[in-house]
């Protein structure tokens, strides 16, 4: 039988499955796709919260809605970096990242039509749920190594410790359960 953890997320009330991680910790499970009213009122407060920016930046692959929809409520563009190289990408860069919900390393790329997006530019990170913060160096690295600065580092969530960190801004904190 499932178990659930209910919480609010701008001002509504969702029920997050949880599921095991290891045989001492649970993660309750915070799935964006779908929900479109989530996040609209999610990607309103988000913007709110957030300094200037000129461009979105988002890891593939759960956080793509909010990235657009913040995208699409600012008028400004969005770039994903992907999760692996595409013929149409030249000159890609490449960061490695290891994350606790995928359990192996993955590789996050921009090519270089997204470089050319981002150099110079003012850059928002976003993000569904921030945890351990790997993704979220390897996506700082990609910002770096493409010549844009970091605006600020967003999320709908924080998770575990990440709650506790003056870096990030997001919506609710999410606990994680040990067992």
């Amino acid at each position: 039988m499932s178990e659930f953890y209910t919480m609010k997320i701008a001002g509504l009330e969702r029920n997050l499955e949880k599921f095991p991680v290891s045989d001492k910790l649970d993660i309750a499970a915070f799935i964006i796709f779908g929900d479109v009213e989530l996040t609209i009122a999610g990607c309103r407060e988000l913007l709110a919260k957030a300094p200037d920016f000129d461009v979105i930046l988002t890891p593939e692959a759960k956080s793509i809605p909010i990235a657009y929809e913040m995208a699409r409520q600012s008028g400004k563009p969005y770039i994903v970096a992907r999760k692996g190289k595409k013929v149409y990408m030249r000159n890609p860069l490449d960061v490695k990242v290891n994350s606790i919900t995928t359990q192996h390393e993955q590789h996050l790329i921009l090519g270089e039509t997204e470089v050319k997006l981002i150099k110079g530019k003012k850059v928002l990170i976003v993000d569904d749920v921030i945890s351990t913060g790997e993704s979220l160096i390897a996506v700082r690295e990609l910002v770096k190594e493409a010549g844009g600065t970091e605006a600020a580092s967003c999320a709908f969530l924080a998770e575990g410790d990440a709650a506790d960190r003056t870096d990030i801004i997001y919506l609710e904190k999410l606990p994680l359960f040990f067992k």
